[in-house]
This record gives structure tokens, C-alpha cells and sequence, in this order.
């Protein structure tokens, strides 16, 4: 077996790891062909020595990968079989020769190739000289789909004809190197996806040390983008990191266009916008300027939360949970602590917005696309709401073809990676942490659950809306507590405080009231937004859930 060309990398520009480990396995015997998924169609910084460039991911393949390979084929249901090298060599098969055109429609396509391969195969046992091949099939899940509501026979024969490239010893014994590059894995045939001798190596969104050399081989093309950071990519390498090379290029040619120099201060900003670009809206970045201190009362988890976000900045990831669950009644502020904590951390917080589609395979697809974000930006929160309802269900019956079971099983896996500990903090969040699976909650995947409750005494509420009034630049007197106190409520949550206070704005500006006699009138006849059964109810939940009794009230110790 002939090898992968590896040609010797400049010091600036090394083998990507995906590269390296394809070479590897060939190299190795382990594979012939190979699933390349993930961020296929960025552009790519191809290690040629001097002559270093940008380029697709085939141009990778061909240039990088595949340069003294004796013939190269491509297919797509587009252009069909193309020959990118070796024609003439290619051109001595019998059946070119008979036919002198090569089919576009993937049964006929797929066929033809799988001929030539065992020709040259043929050739090879006979002892003529091995010819060397190389192959990928561009969008190959659209050639071989997956269809979880079931397969044709069509399907199935091409899925069938493409893995036996990689499985089958007639063709797996001469030098044969097939790829077939799909976005996402979910969405290829599960023969192939599945096969235990194809190897699905994941290409993943740039990082730092991806991005140095992108920019010190544009630095000539954008100098005034660029003009900032001419000595120091670096910095900008490792802000941007996550982002694709193909959204880094376009801001740059937009921003030397205008003739703006990118800003430092700006960074932050370029990122949430090419990243959320990237992912079609799949995520959102909060941002925040918010610390703990903002975050009322609940000082014993203010000190837990402010111990880990220490060991965080330290790079001690030893004791770092895997992930939080917040837990509490409807609008007790849980998102309103992610952001908090986002901001004690200094690090991005990614929200997961809706993935789910109505197409088959979309929803699998989408959380792939999401993962993949996930792995490329480095430290992170990753925030999901609602988590009751967006993580799935291990077995939801078969009311949705199983797809809540596949998105179970997508979390399941990518919450328990241990590679994650450290990088990537989960943030469940939900009002009914019962209906999380279990699995889903077990240390490993959530090792802190935090509940989160509503004020426990009236002083407590009293202090919480005067808050969020003295935002407003409305402020109370010393004593109005003692002449409002027989007014004011309990288990006041932040929403419900908040609504207050608007009130008491409006109040105060229409009505020319004080303060405090706006805030009596307007509890004389309070009524909860939430009925004390279902407030009980969901605090008793979250007393069951937490990992320590000391994040618990004394008064919510016997909820539970």
C-alpha cells in the first residue's frame, strides 16, 4: 500500500490534527476510507511548505493529502464523476473508452466508480502496476441520506456499493483512499455511518492556532482590517477562535472595504455576530457586565458559585463540575443568575435556542452543527432553558419516530465527555426538574443542582423591590418598611418584584405619588402572578433536587 503524501509542514503552518489522524489511520492499515464531517466547507490553510495558501477542503485533499496519487476522482450529484488528475491514465479503462462520457445520476455514478475501482484492483492482483486512488464524494449524505422512516431499495444498494469501498478486501488490498464528506454524520445512511471500517474523522471550527497562520497569510491582502494586530495575530487568533475562516474573511474584506481597523475593544462583539451567523441562529451569545453582587440574598451559593469560577481562573479543573442544574418556581431569576455568573466568570455564555426542525434528520443535524460550536470556542457556559422539554426523553414512545430518544441520547453523550471538564460548564435550567431524565441530572453530566427560590420573609421582598425601584432612580425612605410591612408580601420572586417596580415607576410619574405610598396602593390588592399550590409544588421540587442543604432556606427545609 502506497502512502498519504504528507509533504513537511513550515513551522508557521502545521498539519491540522483531523489531517493527521486520517494520515495515521491509512498510513497504519486501520482505513481506507474515510467520513469527513463537521466544518467541511470553511476554508483551510494548506501546509505546502513555501507556498503555503487558502483553500476548499477538497483543494486540502487533492494538494495536501492526495499530490502524488496516480488518479483523482470526485463526485456530486451536481457535476458527476469528475476527473481532478490522472485523466490520461483513467482514460485507458476499456469502459471509458466504450462510452466516452460519465454519468451524473448517483445509482449509474456510484456503479461506475465502483467498476473502475475493481479494474484497477483486477490490474493489480495480475501483477500490472497498482494504480494509486483517491476519491471523495462531496455531499455524500445527499447521495446516501439517512431516512429514519425507513430506506429504499435504491438507497440501501447505493449505501450498500459505497461502504464495500471501504470493507470489501478485493478493493481494500490495493491503494485505494475513498472520502465521503457530509456536514453532519446524523444525516448520512446508517450503513455508512455505522461502519465499523469506515473511520468519521470530524474537522472542527478553527482554533487559535488555526487562525495565526489565516491571518499572517492575509495580513497583505487587509492591511488596514488587519492594521491593529500586524504584530499580534495572536490576540486575534484567540478572540476569534470559534469562528469560521470563511465568516473571518468576509468581516475582513467588508472591514478593508470601509477602510475600519478592527478594534480590540470590538472583539467581543465581531464574535457574537460571526458565530451566531455561522450557526443559523441555532445559539445566542449573552453577554453581560453583571458580577454575583448583583444577584439578591442566597449568599451560601454566591460562595460556592464564586469558589468554582476561582479554580476556573486558575486552570485548576480538578473539582470543576461538569455542569449546574438551577431549579426553582417560575421567575425566581434563573436566567437572570446565568448571566451573573457569566459575568463573574468572564467567559461567553452560549444559549441554545430552538434546534428542532420538522424535517427528518434536520434536528439531529442541528445539534451536531451546535456541538461542534461548542468544541471550537473554548471555555464556555452553554445554557439550556426549559431543559425539561429540550433535552428529550429516553424512550418518548413512538409518537415522534423516536426522535426524542436520538436527542436524548445526542445530550447524553456530549454532557458525560470528559474532555469537556473545565472547557465547556452545562447550564440546565428548569421549573420542573422532575421531568429531566435521571441519567440526564447524575454526577458527570450535572454534579451541582442549585435551587433557586422566592424571598422567604417580607423584609426580604421589601429589599428586593426597593432594588430593583432604585434602578429607576426611585428611592425609599429609612423607615417605610415598618409603615408598609403588614403590605408586603413573601415568596416574592425577582419577575414578580420587578413588575412591582415598574408599577411603582409608572406610578410615581403619572399620579405624582411618593414611593411609598405608590407601592401601598398598589399592594392593597396584590395577588401572586403564581397560585401558592403550584409555588409550593414547584418548591418542594427544587429543595429534592439540590446536592447541599445549605443553599436551602430554613424556612423550605421541610418542602422537600
Amino acid at each position: 500500500m502506497n502512502d498519504l503524501s504528507k509533504l513537511p509542514p513550515t513551522p508557521t503552518v502545521p498539519m491540522p490534527a483531523w489531517a493527521d489522524e486520517v494520515i495515521a489511520l491509512y498510513q497504519s492499515g486501520a482505513a481506507s476510507q474515510f467520513i469527513l464531517y463537521g466544518n467541511i466547507d470553511d476554508r483551510f490553510v494548506l501546509p505546502l511548505g513555501e507556498d503555503a495558501k487558502l483553500g476548499s477542503l477538497t483543494d486540502f485533499l487533492e494538494h495536501v493529502l492526495m499530490p502524488r496519487f496516480d488518479v483523482v476522482l470526485s463526485y456530486d450529484i451536481g457535476n458527476g464523476i469528475r476527473i481532478e488528475k490522472g485523466g490520461s491514465l483513467f482514460e485507458q479503462w476499456p469502459a471509458y473508452k466504450e462510452r466516452q462520457e460519465l454519468p451524473k445520476s448517483p445509482r449509474p455514478a456510484i456503479e461506475t466508480l465502483t467498476h473502475y475501482f475493481r479494474y484497477a484492483a483486477n490490474l493489480s492482483k495480475l501483477g500490472k502496476r497498482a494504480i494509486q486512488i483517491g476519491v471523495w464524494i462531496r455531499a455524500a449524505d445527499l447521495v446516501a441520506p439517512a431516512t429514519p422512516g425507513g430506506y429504499s431499495n435504491d438507497i440501501n444498494a447505493l449505501a450498500m456499493l459505497m461502504r464495500d469501498w471501504g470493507a470489501d478486501e478485493h478493493l481494500t488490498d490495493f491503494p485505494l483512499v475513498t472520502c465521503l464528506i457530509a456536514e453532519n454524520l446524523n444525516d448520512l445512511h446508517s450503513l455508512l455511518a455505522n461502519s465499523h471500517h469506515a473511520s468519521a474523522v470530524k474537522i472542527p471550527l478553527p482554533t487559535r492556532d488555526d487562525l495565526e497562520p489565516f491571518f499572517r497569510l492575509t495580513a497583505n491582502r487587509f492591511p488596514t482590517a488587519l492594521g491593529e494586530f500586524k504584530d499580534n495575530v495572536e490576540e486575534l487568533a484567540a478572540s476569534l477562535a470559534g469562528a469560521t475562516m470563511n465568516a473571518v474573511e468576509n468581516l475582513l474584506q467588508l472591514k478593508e472595504y470601509r477602510k475600519e481597523p478592527i478594534k480590540a475593544r470590538d472583539l467581543v462583539t465581531l464574535k457574537k455576530e460571526l458565530v451566531e451567523k455561522d450557526c443559523n441562529d441555532l445559539v445566542e451569545f449573552i453577554q453581560s457586565e453583571r458580577t454575583l453582587d448583583n444577584v439578591h440574598a442566597q449568599s451560601g451559593l454566591k460562595t460556592r458559585l464564586r469558589e468554582d469560577m476561582a479554580m476556573w481562573r486558575k486552570g485548576d479543573t480538578r473539582a470543576m463540575p461538569m455542569g449546574y442544574l438551577l431549579c426553582g418556581p417560575v421567575g425566581t431569576g434563573k436566567t437572570y443568575l446565568v448571566e451573573c455568573l457569566a459575568g463573574e466568570a468572564g467567559v461567553p455564555v452560549v444559549k441554545i435556542k430552538n434546534f428542532r426542525d420538522k424535517w427528518i434528520g434536520s434536528t439531529e443535524g442541528n445539534l451536531e452543527t451546535i456541538f461542534r460550536l461548542l468544541q471550537g470556542l473554548g471555555r464556555c457556559f452553554v445554557f439550556i432553558d426549559e431543559a425539561d422539554q429540550a433535552l428529550g426523553k429516553r424512550d418518548a414512545g413512538g409518537s415522534d419516530g423516536g426522535l426524542s430518544g436520538r436527542v436524548y441520547s445526542m445530550f447524553a453523550k456530549e454532557m458525560s465527555n470528559p474532555a469537556n471538564r473545565g472547557r465547556i460548564i452545562w447550564i440546565l435550567a428548569s421549573s420542573r426538574p422532575d421531568l429531566i431524565e435521571v441519567d440526564l441530572k447524575r454526577p458527570g453530566r450535572v454534579d451541582v443542582k442549585i435551587p433557586i427560590f422566592p424571598t422567604v420573609s417580607s423584609q426580604e421582598s421589601f429589599h428586593l423591590i426597593t432594588s430593583l425601584c432604585k434602578r429607576m432612580d426611585i428611592e425609599f425612605e429609612e423607615n417605610d418598611f415598618d409603615l408598609l410591612r403588614t403590605h408586603i408580601p413573601d415568596l416574592l420572586t425577582p419577575g414578580a418584584a420587578e413588575a412591582i417596580a415598574i408599577k411603582v415607576y409608572r406610578q410615581t410619574v403619572t399620579r405624582d405619588l411618593s414611593p411609598r405610598d405608590a407601592l401601598q396602593d398598589i399592594l392593597v390588592d396584590y395577588q401572586h402572578p403564581v397560585a401558592k399550590e403550584i409555588m409550593d409544588f414547584q418548591i418542594g421540587l427544587a429543595v429534592k433536587e439540590t446536592t447541599d442543604m445549605e443553599f436551602v432556606p430554613d424556612r423550605f427545609r421541610e418542602s422537600g
